[in-house]
């Protein structure tokens, strides 16, 4: 549990899905029904709520297990705002003055 922790942090939640899935097809399996669609959309676009929810998922689905899933949605939504947040002031910042060419003669 703590070496997927580490993992998370430093590779991501894609990197750790697909790991897991590797390591553990059974368990995506069972969350999925053996579906191989939704687990690679879901790793693809919402990696963190794929996570959440094979997580969540064995022993059914139950009122605290649906926050947990949230909370990967949210993980989600804020990982893509924030890359559009930065992508807007990286663009807002000004371009450095170049100095006027002269033409050579």
């Amino acid at each position: 549990m703590i070496l997927s922790f580490i993992l998370l942090i430093l590779a991501g939640p894609r990197f750790v899905n697909v790991l897991w899935w590797l390591l553990k097809p059974g368990v995506y399996s069972v969350a999925f029904s053996n579906n191989i669609i939704l687990p690679i959309l879901g790793i693809a676009f919402v990696p963190w709520t794929t996570l959440m929810y094979v997580l969540a998922f064995p022993g059914g689905l139950s009122g605290l297990d649906w926050l947990f899933i949230g909370i990967g949605f949210f993980a989600d939504i804020a990982s893509y705002g924030g890359s559009g947040y930065g992508g807007k002031k990286q663009m807002s910042q000004p371009k450095p003055a170049t100095p006027p060419t002269t033409p050579a003669q």
